[in-house]
């Protein structure tokens, strides 16, 4: 079981970026997944987040407005569109899956049983 995420790069302030967040298991769809960030020398934070069912989606206030998050079951593929990057936008962004996870602990990084490994995002200023 494996998730790949792809899609960072460098960007200038105001541009766009789409990450991407594939997994190998068949039954993706009914994973919750998140979309978490870390820039240097600070914490990891969420940014936005699939429930397991329904398709509702949360984000932090940092992204509400500016990021999209949202699922290709048929290619078992969660995305997060950024628009209007910042400078501060700037951090290795993760995605993360999980089975069971209920709708209160979306926003916790800790009760995710499945990480990819991170893809860079600089925004320059």
């Amino acid at each position: 079981v494996q998730l790949q995420a792809s899609g960072g790069g460098l960007v200038q302030a105001g541009g766009s970026l789409r990450l991407s967040c594939e997994a190998s298991m068949r039954t993706f769809s009914n994973y919750a997944v998140g979309w978490f960030r870390q820039a240097p020398g600070k914490e990891r934070e969420f940014v936005a987040a699939f429930g397991r069912t329904g398709g509702r989606t949360y984000y932090a206030d940092s992204a509400k407005g500016r990021f999209t998050i949202s699922r290709d079951n048929a290619q078992n593929t969660v995305y997060l569109q950024m628009n209007s990057l910042k400078p501060e936008d700037t951090a290795v962004y993760y995605c993360a899956a999980d089975s069971r996870l209920i709708l209160s602990a979306l926003r916790d990084g800790n009760q995710y049983d499945l990480w990819g490994q991170g893809t860079l995002v600089t925004v320059s200023s």
